[in-house]
């Protein structure tokens, strides 16, 4: 079966405003490759710029490592069954040091993987997230105050809402995975 195509024309840089075009750029540095969402919410540059933004103050290493939460965006995405997601955030965590075990665990069983129980309640409460915000009860909670500090569910939690969002965006546009940059 052939590929579906995208429901709105992805745009490459010489189809974009400078501004948006510099978004690419900065992708392009940071990622080696321009993702399809990226050139379709170039169709709507204040969208475009703003999800840039946040994404990449969400995504980078802060209250915790990027690649951690790279690997909880891929569980969510396998959780949604979006294969461009899980693609891009799976390279995006190998980009930012997350080992293929690592990224097989966050895709499979991560009880399993080579992760720490800190890491595994944050899963865990990943996937609570995905039921339903209620499910993140106050027993959940007070383990998650056992091993993070408030910046850490925080980011915790933002990360695991954002991505309840990003596969259906992806998906509901039926966007073409991003092709992997070439290795050098």
């Amino acid at each position: 079966m052939p590929p579906v195509a995208p429901r709105i024309p992805l745009l490459e840089r010489d189809q974009v405003s400078p501004e948006i075009a510099a978004v690419y750029d900065a992708l392009l540095k940071q990622r080696g490759v321009v993702p399809n969402m990226f050139k379709t919410l170039a169709h709507t540059p204040a969208l475009a710029l703003g999800i840039a933004g946040f994404l990449k103050s969400l995504l980078s290493d802060s209250a915790l490592p990027g690649w951690y939460k790279e690997l909880i965006a891929t569980r969510l995405s396998v959780l949604h069954n979006s294969q461009y997601a899980i693609a891009a955030h799976a390279l995006s965590a190998r980009q930012k040091g997350a080992t293929e075990e690592q990224i097989a665990g966050a895709k499979g069983d991560f009880e399993r993987g080579p992760f720490s129980e800190a890491e595994k309640l944050g899963f865990v409460c990943a996937e609570c997230l995905h039921r339903s915000g209620r499910d993140l009860d106050n027993d959940l909670f007070t383990k998650l105050k056992s091993v993070y500090n408030d910046a850490q569910i925080i980011e915790l939690i933002v990360t695991a809402a954002a991505f309840e969002m990003f596969p259906r965006l992806v998906d509901g546009l039926r966007l073409p995975i991003t092709l992997a940059p070439k290795s050098s």
